[in-house]
């Protein structure tokens, strides 16, 4: 892992594969860790140039005030276009997850001529916040179960492992992994403070960001190759917010992940990375 400046913001990145190769841009949701290392693996074997990195306030980038973001989404969607301008090699496949989903979509959009192909996995096409009325929300058993619970003790690494493993479970995944990622996550982040380990843990930078004005009117505009990729049994982004993406994206292929939840399982890797590569 290392550091990459672009946009006048400090990004902490990882790269797979042959840097002379055709690039692949993975935005974390939050940090790069969303993405699983089989993944990135799988696509760099294929012959691709994989990187994957944190956004603002997260990991290895730079960090501010994460309760008072003193930037927008857009901010962080022309992130994705100076990094991919940075690192070279033409136009990129950009690929988001999460809310790093909803980065890729507003920076396919507003800056089209940087990206050749698009790929969403488990994410929405509005703002955080209530959905629209066709779009379904967050599966309210779950929310209850998951927001109850109190916070661990943010400068106990293992206290936070086991508060994501029980996270997972109320969620679907894999508690196993969610504790062994979230120790990954606790390992980079910068200080161990509340606000900081929420910003780099749960993404609670979003829920305080300026996301106006609305992006998924503009959906039909993207002309490059798109992949939405959704858990049929997502329980916090439901599978019809992917469908909807996918039929309002002119071309867009939904591939939808039968015995995935909320995270990206390394068990799909191969699955994903095959969709991917059609893409280009």
């Amino acid at each position: 892992m290392t550091r990459i400046i672009a946009h006048d913001i400090a990004f902490g990145i990882e790269s797979f594969g042959d840097d002379d190769a055709p690039l692949v841009l993975l935005a974390g949701g939050t940090t790069m860790l969303s993405w699983p290392d089989a993944l990135c693996e799988r696509l760099a074997a294929a012959g691709r140039r994989v990187v994957r990195y944190d956004l603002r306030d997260s990991g290895e980038s730079t960090t501010a005030d994460p309760q008072a973001p003193a930037y927008t989404l857009r901010d962080l969607a022309a992130d994705a276009a100076a990094l991919a301008d940075a690192l070279g090699g033409g136009p990129a496949h950009l690929a988001g997850i999460g809310v790093g989903g909803m980065v890729a979509q507003v920076a396919v959009l507003d800056h089209p001529g940087t990206f050749s192909a698009l790929t969403l996995v488990g994410t929405r096409p509005v703002a955080p916040g209530p959905p629209d009325d066709d779009l379904p929300d967050h599966d309210p058993a779950t929310m209850k179960r998951l927001f109850a619970r109190p916070g661990p003790d943010w400068t106990d690494r293992e206290a936070v492992a086991e508060f994501a493993a029980v996270g997972a479970e109320i969620l679907g995944d894999d508690p196993a992994a969610a504790r062994a990622n979230a120790a990954r996550v606790w390992d980079r982040t910068p200080g161990t403070g509340a606000a900081v380990q929420l910003a780099n843990q749960l993404g609670m930078v979003f829920s305080r960001l300026d996301c106006a004005p609305r992006w998924r009117e503009r959906l039909p505009e993207i002309k490059v190759p798109a992949l939405v990729v959704h858990g049929r049994r997502n329980r916090f982004f439901p599978v019809g917010n992917g469908e909807a993406i996918a039929r309002e994206i002119p071309g867009a292929r939904l591939l939808v992940l039968e015995e995935t939840a909320t995270a990206l399982p390394a068990a799909a890797a191969d699955e994903v990375a095959e969709a991917m590569l059609t893409l280009g």
